[in-house]
């Protein structure tokens, strides 16, 4: 049995791309259909939505997807309608929830029960559940599953001061490892610095230019235990250059662009491991999902991670959004108000 909230609109604002190309493709609507939630799922009305870096590349192509496309991954609002289906979750209009899908640059959005929808603690302001939600959900299951990290460990994070960057971050810092954070930029390091990472490589500067010299050095010729790279084409060779004998690299982004096609033999020397995982194979089943989002939450709620917000742009801004990511101007995480 489906249940609706009274006198839903017929159309909705969002923000709809019918090519690919720049900032300048994201094209403001008022007049986009208002969808209806089938089979297990619900629609929410938005109070926030999160921007992504991944929506950059659904944006220029790099990513495939049919056009026309809403983008955004994620957002958080109150459901207002529930379509039919078992809903074992028991989801009812008018709960607040925060929700991982598609089509999240609009007032409202769908998603499924299974897997795609929480509850918010009452504890948590929407600004601080959503500005940890994809990120910090990406981020935890990497330090647990692409690579587990342990007390001791050495781990580099490039762009640790970025959205990804500044919760993993923390979370290598609370399972007891080492950190080394690359970013750009004195104010950036600084705020690197803060979040408790042992050593902050400034990559604008003159010794960062040689960050692969730098993190040998640190490390005192061993290299490290683990990399997690989001900024791809630029550093995926250091990246493996600094990786020890039977470490871990992972990629994870493409800021700078994807990493290009290279020879496996390149990992034989130090028997090194490449991982390019994506979140949603770590939480597709329920149990995942409800595994991960409560610790998630738990965290957040206690303090023991710090999610930064770096602006909320209204909705018609996305594309100013857009260029302030990609000409990385921004630390934490961008949030849209719908």
């Amino acid at each position: 049995m489906s249940t609706t909230a009274p006198s839903l609109p017929k159309a909705q604002k969002g923000i709809q791309i019918s090519r690919t190309g720049g900032p300048e493709v994201l094209e403001f609507r008022t007049d986009l259909p208002l969808p209806t939630p089938g089979e297990d799922e619900v629609l929410i009305k938005n109070n926030l939505s999160g921007v992504n870096y991944i929506d950059t590349y659904f944006r220029t192509g790099l990513y495939p997807a049919p056009k026309p496309e809403v983008l955004g991954r994620e957002g958080i609002g109150t459901i207002v309608a529930v379509g039919p289906g078992a809903n074992p979750k028991n989801f009812i209009v008018g709960e607040r929830v925060a929700w991982l899908r598609t089509a999240g640059y609009a007032e409202y959005s769908i998603a499924s029960t299974k897997a795609q929808v929480a509850r918010v603690p009452a504890e948590l302001s929407d600004e601080q559940a959503l500005a940890g939600l994809l990120s910090g959900l990406t981020t935890l299951t990497f330090v647990r599953e692409a690579y587990e990290v342990k007390k001791g460990d050495w781990v580099l994070i490039h762009a640790a001061a970025g959205g990804a960057g500044f919760l993993m971050t923390q979370l290598v810092k609370l399972a007891g490892g080492k950190v080394i954070g690359t970013a750009g930029g004195k104010e950036k390091c600084e705020l690197v610095k803060g979040l408790g990472a042992d050593v902050v490589i400034d990559y604008r500067s003159e010794e960062g230019r040689d960050w692969v010299g730098k993190v040998l050095e640190v490390t005192e010729g061993q290299g490290v235990d683990a990399v997690f790279d989001s900024v791809g084409k630029d550093t995926w060779e250091g990246s493996l250059k600094v990786a020890k004998r039977k470490g871990t690299v992972v990629f994870f982004g493409n800021a700078s662009g994807p990493v290009p096609p290279f020879n496996i033999q390149l990992l034989a020397p130090k028997n090194l491991k490449v991982m390019r995982p994506t979140l949603f194979p770590y939480i597709q089943t329920q149990e995942e999902f409800d595994h991960y989002t409560e610790e998630l939450f738990g965290l957040l709620k206690s303090g023991q991670l710090k999610a930064k917000i770096h602006k909320v742009y209204p909705l018609e801004e996305v594309a100013q959004a857009h260029m302030d990511l990609e000409g990385r101007k921004t630390t934490g995480k961008l949030l849209l108000k719908p």
